[in-house]
């Protein structure tokens, strides 16, 4: 099943962000479930969350995911939001 895994950054949390971007992109690439994956940005264009797709056995399998990602390891999101999310167009 796919979810979407929507996160929002801290306040202030942008050098978190800078700093464990690297180990980030490599989970992301080598994980082998995500399907799409960015940044959402502020009005000045800084990074302030993610939006993952990412493609799981279950909701839990999800959560597991997101937690082991390096980005909510190092504390960098105020909010995680899971959800189950249908493909359309595209």
């Amino acid at each position: 099943m796919k979810y979407a895994v929507i996160s929002t950054d801290k306040p202030g949390g942008l050098q978190i962000r800078l700093d464990t971007r690297p180990d980030h992109v490599e989970y992301l690439k080598t994980c082998g479930v995500v399907e799409r994956a960015g940044p959402f940005l502020d009005a000045e264009g800084n990074m302030c969350g993610s939006l993952v797709i990412i493609e799981v056995e279950d909701l839990q399998a999800a959560k597991d995911w997101a937690a082991n990602d390096p980005y909510a390891k190092a504390g960098l999101f105020t909010d995680v939001r899971i959800e189950a999310w249908k493909q359309v167009i595209g």
